[in-house]
């Protein structure tokens, strides 16, 4: 798993590559918990490159979004694969984030 985090206009972007499994998500939490600096703006996690998502990578991204809320931002899942719009609708997610 790779994550690659850029500052475009006004909001962060985390570019995720790969499958966010349990292994993963404890790999990349660190650079996750790095976003939760900018969470008082617009993060965007860019989901055009992950193949999957498991619990433990749902749970990253709850946090994530439990800091915006927190600080006043917003967090934008983006570009989500077919394979992971069905784990975030059977899990609610879908309700949770704004999706692009």
């Amino acid at each position: 798993m790779e994550v690659i985090i850029t500052k475009e206009n006004q909001e962060v972007v985390a570019s995720l590559n790969g499958r966010l499994d349990t292994p993963a998500s404890l790999e990349i939490a660190p650079q996750m918990d790095s976003l939760k600096a900018d969470a008082g703006g617009t993060v965007v996690l860019d989901c055009s490159q992950m193949s999957y998502i498991s619990s433990s990578g749902l749970r990253l991204f709850l946090a994530l979004r439990k800091a915006a809320a927190e600080k006043g931002g917003k967090v934008i899942v983006r570009n989500i694969t077919d394979e992971v719009r069905s784990v975030f609708m059977m899990t609610g997610f879908l309700n949770l984030f704004e999706i692009q």
